[in-house]
C-alpha cells in the first residue's frame, strides 16, 4: 500500500478502535479488558493475511468495508 493510503488506513483503524472502546465482549485471555485498536488491526491482518501497510492499494475499499463490518459486529 502506498504511504498515503497506509496513513489514511491507520487513521481509520484508530477511529474504529475509538468506536469499539468498551464494546468488545470479555475474554479470558484479557482479564483487564480488550484493546480495540489491536483487535481491529489483528482482524485486518487475519482476514487479508498481511499487515494493513502491506495490503495492495487495489484492496483499499475492501479493507474499509471490512473495518465497517467490524464496527457493526464487535466480537
Amino acid at each position: 500500500m502506498n504511504k498515503e493510503n497506509a496513513s489514511k488506513l491507520w487513521k481509520i483503524i484508530q477511529e474504529a478502535g475509538d468506536y469499539l472502546e468498551g464494546q468488545l465482549p470479555d475474554h479470558p485471555n484479557h482479564p483487564k479488558g480488550r484493546n480495540p485498536y489491536a483487535h481491529v488491526a489483528f482482524c485486518v491482518k487475519k482476514k487479508f493475511s498481511l499487515s494493513y501497510k502491506d495490503i495492495p492499494d487495489v484492496k483499499f475499499k475492501e479493507v474499509l468495508d471490512y473495518i465497517d463490518y467490524l464496527k457493526k459486529n464487535p466480537s
